[in-house]
């Protein structure tokens, strides 16, 4: 991987964890629920790409990495999930 690729993924990625960051503090507790079932759904679609990094099999390594990325984006999913359900469970009327 050349420096300047490098470089840049390093930017993406610390301008991805402020916007984040930044969201996520800015946002209010009643919408939080709703933000969390929009990225359970981008977590989706990181299962997809780990699949796909996973299946591809050029290096054992890559094949290893995106196993394990599977195995994390689909404990983040389910999780998500519980946790969205278990707040909307919350809001009805008992």
């Amino acid at each position: 991987m050349e420096t300047s690729t490098f470089l840049m993924l390093i930017y993406v990625f610390v301008l991805a964890s402020f916007v984040g960051f930044e969201l996520i503090n800015k946002v209010p507790p009643t919408l939080h629920t709703p933000l969390m079932s929009g990225s359970n759904a981008i977590s989706g679609i990181t299962i997809v790409g780990a699949l796909v990094a996973a299946g591809q099999g050029d290096s054992f390594l890559s094949s290893i990495l995106g196993f394990i990325a599977v195995i994390f984006a689909t404990i983040n999913v389910v999780g998500g999930y519980l946790v969205t359900d278990r707040m909307l469970k919350m809001f009805k009327k008992k």
